[in-house]
Formats: structure tokens, C-alpha cells, sequence
């Protein structure tokens, strides 16, 4: 979008926070950069340019505002409604790809070259790699600065700088305040914390209907693993230098977060798998205008707009829980996964609730007895399959993964039919067009509205609402009083 000056100048003219991450302003004579919504008083049309990410604006020279703080802005809706190689590269530098496996590691897991993933993000994003997982680096110290009393040399690597004079320059130049500046600038406001506890907002675009969000993810919560507390969903996170617990509260205009964590080089890994779970970076705009062209499903869209997809913190762990919900109620699934947990998962600690578990690893789950599930033989065949393929390897499931790629491996799997497999690629992979036309849910709601509920016509029907026809099964599935529509009390 950034290459469109004439509808970038009426986004920052009109402040309109619906573009906030799509692309940011430059500012040529105060050499500062922006999000489209900042307050202050546009700046003239001769003095902005335009770039598609914060890291292009900083290897271009400027700064980020103060008063907008561009830095902390909802990442760009592209990268999650898109499967090719460029998305799936932002996907994994969100996640901390690069500070823990290097561009080489970036590169691997997409199967391409270092050259070919440089090239590709430098014609895309105006920036490589290592200038984006740097602009990542200076917003995980920035919250680390401002919300922790860590010393200024421990944030420095827990936050995946190599070097302390690194990062010291990397903050001067990106906020034009050194560390020490900016945590006395935040003293006056910051709340007094644990050790490894770091409590900060996840911005949203607007609207956000957090009712079957939330309803979603506690009525099929795992016992020990996820719980809602004190108007807040909890859960267990296994993570790459240590573990952790997740604590989002809904709130108008941002989600509440607070982090446990063992290791502080977890922060940016942890932030982006809540942010992803919880969807944060779709553009309900887009989606609710595309869903609403169909008379029928329009008037659910306008009674409640801005529903996200509830996804969930760990491909792998999804894909075994909804093996174990094949056919079953969501109580029964629940405590199928509750009994793999407390026989496999990894023990923690959570003072501050009833959290019990790390929900048990592919590998963990290799090694369990078939006999000692109380499932089907069909379904345990299927299960030690499946936990089997994901601990050797030859099957991988994550944020990275190609969409249609992946679709076929697990049809290839035994006892993995069409519903299984949509549901994995709605919220495990995050493909905004996946589409369960067998689910028992989507079928009933359709039949209601007036839709063919037969799989195949609904699905010829549903070709309209491409390709957000996963947040269309969320309008679907809300038409019911089942409890994962509902925001838990």
C-alpha cells in the first residue's frame, strides 16, 4: 500500500488507525517516522514519504515518534492472510526466528536461500532480515526498559542484542533517547512487578468482538493448562529458552498482558504467540466488508462486527486436540487432552492460579502406551500416528508452514478427513479461507439461514466470501447458544 501516495496522504490526514501497520510516514524535515494516525498535525504532502515497515524507516535514517510510538502498533494484516514465502518469513522474524537461528535458520526452514529470502524482503519491505529482526529487537528493549526494573545490560540480551554498545546504539538512533532516558521517562507510570513478570497492552485493530474469542478458547480450555480467572484467560506456554504463563484481559481498546517468564529471551517469542492466538493482527474491516455482501450472513455481521479466529499458541498441540475432538463433545475432548496433560505434561508452578501443566510435546507424546487411551482403536491409531510424523519430523506444523502443503500431509495421515483437517488449517496454521463445510455447527447455522447445508453446495455457496470463509464460520458457529460464544463469566 505504501507505493499509493494519494490514499496514504488521506489515511495520515484523516488519522485513520485502521491503517496503522499497513505502512508507515516519513517525515523528511523532522527525519522522524509515524504511524498514519499519530496526533500531531500532518506534516505537508512534499515532506512525507511512505514505507511499508518500521525497519525501512530506520535504515532509511529516521526516528520513531514519540507520541505515536509507531513501534508499538499492530503488526501488518498481510502477513497473516497471505502463504507465500514473504509472509511466512515475517511470520517466523515475528516470532524470533532470526535472534535465536540467524538468517541461515530464517532461511532453512523456508527452503529457500539466505540470497533468495534477502532479495525477496528487500523488494517487499524495503528491508533484509537482520533489519527487521533489529527493529523487533528495539521494541522487545523498549518494553523490557519501561515495564521491568532489569539492569540495563541484562535487558540488552534478554531482549537478543549480541552486544551491549550494540544495543545502546540501536536505541539512541531508533527512539533518539538512551536506555537509561527512556526508563525515566516510563518511571513515573510503571507498575511494580515480580521477577519475570512483564505486564503490557497488545493493540488491536477496531472493531474486536472478544465474545466468541474468549468464549472459544475457555469452553475448550485443557484442564491444568488454560483457565479463566478474574476476567482473565490463562494458559501454559512452552517456549524456546524456558517456559511461561499468558494472562490477557479484554479491554476497549487493547488486550491486557501480562507474561511469567522464566527466561526474558522468551519476551518476543511470547508476544507473538499471543498475538497470534488471539488474532490481533486481522483487519475486521476488510473481512466484515467482504462477509457482508452476502445478504444472508450480512445481518449477523452488523449485530456484532469484528470477529477474530481463536487460534492457538502451538500448531502441534492443536493438531492433537483435535484428533482427540473427532466425534466427541467439546466436554469429552476436554478431558481427553486433560488426561494426556496430567500423565505427560510437564509440570509448573502458578501462584496466581490453578495452572498445573505444560501441555505435553510431540515427543513426550511418542512415547505413550495406545492401550492406555480411553479412545477408540481407529482414533488411537490415528493419534500415535500423528504424534509420531510430528516428533520425527517429517510432518511440521507452525506459522511457517505452506498451507496446501501441509493440508496434504495430514490427508495422507489415517483417520484425517476433511473436518480434521480444516480445522488444523483454521487455527493451528492460520489460513483465513480454511473452511469446515462438514462441521455439524457450520451445517446447522447454515440450514437456519437460509444457506445450502449440504458440504459440497455450501461450499460452491460459500466461494463469495473468499477468502475470509474462516471468520465467516465464526458468524456461523455464533448463531448457536453453544458456550464458546459466549465471553465467559
Amino acid at each position: 500500500m505504501h507505493t499509493d501516495t494519494e490514499r496514504c496522504v488521506r489515511a495520515v490526514q484523516s488519522k485513520d488507525a485502521r491503517f496503522d501497520g499497513w505502512f508507515f510516514t516519513a517525515v523528511l524535515t523532522t527525519r522522524i517516522y509515524c504511524r498514519p494516525s499519530c496526533p500531531v498535525v500532518p506534516p505537508k504532502v512534499e515532506n512525507m514519504t511512505f514505507y511499508p515497515s518500521a525497519a525501512a524507516c530506520q535504515q532509511a535514517g529516521f526516528r520513531a515518534c514519540k507520541r505515536c510510538r509507531p513501534d508499538t502498533s499492530p503488526g501488518s494484516p498481510e502477513w497473516n492472510a497471505r502463504a507465500d514465502v514473504v509472509a511466512r518469513a515475517m511470520r517466523l522474524i515475528r516470532d524470533g526466528v532470526v535472534d535465536r537461528e540467524g538468517v541461515p535458520g530464517l532461511a532453512g526452514r523456508l527452503g529457500y536461500s539466505t540470497r533468495q529470502i534477502e532479495r525477496q524482503l528487500l523488494a517487499e519491505l524495503g528491508a533484509g532480515p537482520l533489519a527487521l529482526a533489529r527493529a523487533q529487537r528495539a521494541q522487545t528493549a523498549r518494553i523490557l526498559i519501561e515495564t521491568t526494573d532489569l539492569p540495563i545490560a541484562d535487558t540488552a540480551f534478554a531482549a537478543g542484542f549480541s552486544s551491549i554498545r550494540t544495543f545502546n546504539d540501536t536505541v539512541r538512533e531508533v527512539f533518539a533517547l538512551a536506555p537509561g532516558e527512556l526508563r525515566t521517562r516510563a518511571a513515573h507510570g510503571k507498575l511494580s512487578q515480580a521477577p519475570g513478570v512483564i505486564a503490557l497492552r497488545l493493540p488491536f485493530r477496531a472493531p474486536l468482538n472478544p465474545d466468541n474469542l474468549f468464549g472459544h478458547l475457555v469452553a475448550t480450555g485443557v484442564p491444568g493448562v488454560e483457565e479463566w480467572r478474574d476476567g482473565a484467560y490463562r494458559r501454559t506456554l512452552s517456549l524456546p529458552y524456558g517456559h511461561g504463563i499468558a494472562e490477557l484481559t479484554p479491554r476497549p481498546d487493547h488486550i491486557g498482558c501480562v507474561l511469567s517468564l522464566t527466561d526474558l529471551r522468551d519476551l518476543t517469542h511470547a508476544i507473538s504467540r499471543c498475538r497470534w492466538m488471539l488474532d490481533l493482527d486481522a483487519d475486521p474491516v476488510a473481512v466484515d466488508g467482504r462477509l457482508r455482501t452476502d445478504p444472508l450472513l450480512a445481518p449477523l455481521v452488523d449485530k456484532a462486527p469484528g470477529r477474530r479466529v481463536p487460534r492457538t499458541v502451538d500448531a502441534a498441540e492443536f493438531a492433537v486436540r483435535a484428533v482427540l475432538g473427532q466425534q466427541v463433545s467439546t466436554a469429552a475432548a476436554r478431558t481427553h487432552a486433560g488426561r494426556l496433560v496430567a500423565a505427560h505434561g510437564v509440570p509448573v508452578d502458578d501462584p496466581r492460579g490453578g495452572l498445573t501443566h505444560l501441555f505435553p510435546s510431540p515427543r513426550a507424546l511418542a512415547a505413550l502406551d495406545p492401550e492406555a487411551l480411553a479412545l477408540p482403536r481407529s482414533r488411537r491409531t490415528t493419534l500415535t500416528t500423528l504424534v509420531g510424523a510430528l516428533a520425527d519430523g517429517s510432518l511440521r506444523l507452525g506459522i511457517d508452514s505452506d498451507w496446501d502443503e501441509a493440508r496434504d500431509h495430514l490427508v495422507a495421515l489415517p483417520g484425517f478427513g476433511p473436518w480434521t483437517v480444516e480445522v488444523i488449517a483454521m487455527r493451528a496454521l492460520g489460513d483465513p479461507d480454511a473452511f469446515p463445510a462438514t462441521d455439524l455447527g457450520v451445517r446447522r447455522a447454515a440450514g437456519g439461514l437460509g444457506l445450502p447445508s449440504t458440504p459440497a453446495a455450501l461450499t460452491a455457496r460459500a466461494a463469495g466470501w473468499r477468502p475470509w470463509r474462516a471468520y465467516a464460520v465464526q458468524y456461523l458457529w455464533a448463531t448457536d447458544s453453544h458456550p464458546i460464544n459466549n465471553m465467559p463469566v
